[in-house]
């Protein structure tokens, strides 16, 4: 007698087309769809990567093109020109990490909400940073270039400093210590996945 009757799905929250009304299938429907509204944020943070590339890369051919006289220079004018090539070099680095963060952020929302990126799928080429499964593989590969940023932050304020006692000597190398600790537990939250 069982065998002759129709079996129930074993969800029955499931509703067939016919069996839902017009206004409950419009209804999930627009609600599906409302996920496009995220072409917002995918569209204005790849326009904001797209800028911060060419602020970046304008800054890095200014601070080039200061370089030509560099060999006139006498060696305290020297000195100083170089400290601040190497920390416009490193705020140059800076930008186009930032930059980074933003397109990974927009190709991330894409993945996650709208479709795959096909052009992506099957490539030995495609880095597998750019490669976003879920919210939380998005969370990590941001957290991981932040990071940076703030490294390399770091790293630019610390060119200019200089420490002029021992109380301060030790404030730098804790300084440092925790940024390499940073890195290790990057390193070794990393190795776990």
């Amino acid at each position: 007698m069982a065998g002759t009757e129709k079996e129930k799905p074993i969800n029955t929250c499931l509703k067939t087309p016919e069996e839902q009304g017009a206004v409950e299938r419009y209804f999930e429907g627009a609600l599906w769809n409302s996920r496009y509204i995220v072409l917002l944020a995918v569209v204005a943070s790849l326009i904001m990567a797209i800028g911060v590339f060419y602020l970046t890369a304008i800054d890095v051919f200014y601070t080039i093109s200061h370089l030509g006289h560099y060999h006139e220079l006498a060696d305290a004018e020297r000195a100083v020109l170089k400290a601040q090539t190497v920390a416009h070099v490193v705020a140059s680095v800076d930008g186009f990490l930032l930059g980074t963060v933003m397109l990974i952020f927009s190709l991330g929302l894409y993945e996650l909400f709208i479709s795959p990126i096909d052009a992506a799928d099957g490539k030995s080429t495609a880095s597998k940073i750019l490669m976003i499964n879920s919210l939380d593989d998005l969370k990590d590969k941001l957290a991981k270039v932040i990071l940076m940023i703030l490294i390399v932050m770091f790293f630019e304020q610390a060119i200019f400093l200089k420490p002029t006692g021992p109380l301060e000597l030790l404030y730098y190398a804790l300084a440092i210590m925790l940024v390499a600790g940073a890195l290790y537990l990057s390193h070794k939250a990393y190795e776990k996945h």
